[in-house]
């Protein structure tokens, strides 16, 4: 059984007797920092000169210096920047002034794992990951609760790595949930694994495949659109509060018979040995090396393809649905900008006939 650790297995006080640069303000960064800094700690936030975070973070109350300059400063710095971009921003601003007795930290193991980030062995090397999105890590921290998290310990040059990870954790809030012990290299893997295979890739590629479905067989897209892709928060919400039991015994039976005889004519043998596959692809290395290519050459099939989704119809019957319910708080992405779309009425329009790929 996994070891999982709480607010009583941590001394908050290890962590509020370091000086902590993050190295980014996105979505976990912003979530890390502010985090800490409610919980007494000296956190100040590790920037290029130019970035445009620069001003949210210092509105936020944050001191904000370069790259160079927080790794400098700072005992503890944790890297919370793009996979693809991390090893570049390592090279160039960390590793220089990576002294020794020095702590680098990371939520998400994919540039140790893959080796794009070799420490030097006088520093310690461990990973504090979330379990959520970073709005998420501070919406719940704020609210009195926390999320859980997952923790290991690279390399231990102090003895002392896994206790100073564990008091990050509590500082963060992780340890209000619980936080799970493992590897670098388990938390990639099934991380890029379940990414993958549920939680982006096989989930959109499900909800296309049946909206397309039943467009193409002639029911009204706008219908097709509710019930393969609005429903599905609901029904995840179930199973995220109780497990796949608590989401049987909330539905209807005639639900509940559908899911039991149609599942296994969805996910196949070929289903499987597909997962498989990708396991396999993530474990030697396969996908992280066309990753880091798909970067290193101008990324123009990650570009093309990112556009060609925006475009297709699932997108374009959905948004103006979500903008008549204001109640989901509604967004669009532009140009990967993200936008608020302004309260809406209902307008009686004439379309024509949607069809779609199968």
């Amino acid at each position: 059984m996994a070891k999982t650790y709480y607010d009583a297995d941590a001394d908050l006080d290890l962590i509020r007797k370091k000086k902590v640069a993050i190295i980014g303000y996105g979505s976990q960064g912003h979530a890390h920092a502010l985090n800490l800094k409610d919980s007494g700690v000296e956190v100040c936030i590790g920037l290029p000169a130019t970035s445009k975070s620069i001003a949210r973070a210092r509105q936020a109350g944050l001191p904000v210096k370069t790259n160079a300059e927080a790794t400098q400063w700072a005992d503890v710095i944790m890297m919370l920047v793009p996979d693809q971009t991390a090893a570049k921003i390592y090279a160039e601003s960390v590793a220089p002034h990576l002294s020794k007795g020095k702590t680098l930290m990371f939520a998400h193991g994919f540039n140790i794992r893959f080796n794009t980030i070799a420490p030097p062995k006088d520093v310690d090397v461990s990973m504090v990951a979330p379990k959520a999105p970073g709005h998420r890590v501070r919406e719940v921290f704020t609210e009195g609760g926390g999320t859980p998290g997952l923790l290991a310990v690279e390399q231990d040059a102090s003895g002392n790595a896994f206790a100073l990870a564990l008091s990050y954790a509590k500082g963060i809030g992780c340890t209000r949930a619980g936080v799970l012990q493992t590897t670098f290299k388990e938390e990639t893997e099934t991380d890029l694994f379940g990414e993958q295979a549920v939680l982006c890739g096989g989930t959109s590629a499900l909800v296309k495949a049946a909206f397309e479905t039943l467009v193409n067989a002639g029911y009204q897209p706008e219908v097709a659109y509710y019930e393969c892709l609005h429903e599905l928060k609901l029904i995840v919400d179930l199973m995220y509060r109780g497990g796949l039991a608590y989401m049987r015994y909330s539905v209807s039976e005639t639900a509940e018979y559908g899911d039991y005889i149609a599942g296994p004519r969805i996910v196949t043998d070929q289903t499987r040995a597909a997962m498989k596959g990708l396991l396999t692809d993530i474990q030697d290395g396969t996908f992280a090396k066309n990753w880091i290519n798909e970067n290193a050459t101008g990324r123009k099939w990650f570009e093309e393809t990112r556009l060609q989704e925006a475009k297709h119809p699932i997108e374009t019957v959905g948004e103006p649905l979500r903008a008549s319910m204001q109640f989901l708080d509604p967004v669009t992405v532009k140009d990967n900008v993200v936008h608020r779309v302004a309260k809406t009425s209902p307008a009686a329009k004439t379309k024509e006939p949607t069809t779609v790929g199968a």
